[in-house]
């Protein structure tokens, strides 16, 4: 599925960015900040985040932990990453929103391959996953071509079920990682019609700011089933 995703994406003509795409549907302003919401609702990101780094931090019995610390910082890093962008929208800034969500994407998917197939495979694909995710981001800023950040983020969403159907878990977590899943399609569709949930809202909340609480949510699903795992010492005493 990987190699056929590679192939299949840079088979495609370059991909330019959407000028429109920095065209937010909700504008307004608070406290003389432009686009109040589509920045506040950041901090969902930076508080999953850092919930998410301090579990890795206490739980040093954690499986792909490092991974999961990889992740988990990328998503806190996306919280200023993506403010940034939101104060002054364009190709320019929407780097260093994107740099960090890379990191994030790229960690989880080295986490759930160590976790379901191989714990080696942590120590083996996070450094050079990073780097991938991290040039697919560079490769665009220069090229205007946004084919490998394409595959960086939806290629995990490919991998994700096939992982879960072909493999058995260590840990009951399925649930908890399909849920997230459906949560992250979710917020994606919200982004897809910004405009159209702002005027559905009566202009209360936006598809983009809906976007972040909603991918945000996701990313706590994922924090739930980390702090559900059962140590191997209370696992040992329940034997």
């Amino acid at each position: 599925m990987a190699v056929a995703a590679l192939v299949a994406v840079m088979l495609l003509a370059p991909i330019a960015q959407d000028p429109a795409y920095h065209a937010f549907a909700d504008r307004r302003g608070l406290f003389g900040i432009p686009g109040f919401l589509n920045i506040a609702t950041n901090l969902a990101f930076l508080a999953v985040g850092v919930a998410g780094m301090l579990l890795c931090a206490i739980r040093k019995d954690l499986g792909a932990r490092c991974a999961w610390l990889a992740c988990f910082t990328g998503v806190a890093l996306v919280c200023f990453g993506s403010a940034y962008y939101h104060l002054a929208p364009d190709n320019g800034t929407l780097v260093w929103d994107r740099l960090p969500m890379s990191i994030g994407f790229m960690a989880l998917s080295v986490a759930v391959l160590a976790d379901y197939i191989n714990p080696r495979l942590e120590k083996i694909l996070l450094a050079p996953a990073i780097v991938l995710g991290l040039a697919s981001v560079i490769w665009w800023h220069y090229t205007d071509d946004l084919r490998p950040y394409v595959l960086v983020q939806f290629l995990p969403l490919l991998l994700l079920p096939a992982l879960l159907f072909l493999y058995r878990g260590a840990r009951e977590d399925r649930g908890f990682l399909l849920t997230a899943l459906l949560i992250y399609l979710l917020s994606k569709l919200a982004e897809h019609f910004d405009h159209a949930v702002f005027g559905l809202t009566g202009e209360v909340v936006s598809g983009h700011s809906l976007k972040h609480l909603l991918a945000a949510t996701a990313l706590m699903f994922i924090y739930w089933m980390l702090r559900r795992r059962t140590r191997p010492a209370e696992s040992a005493v329940s034997s």
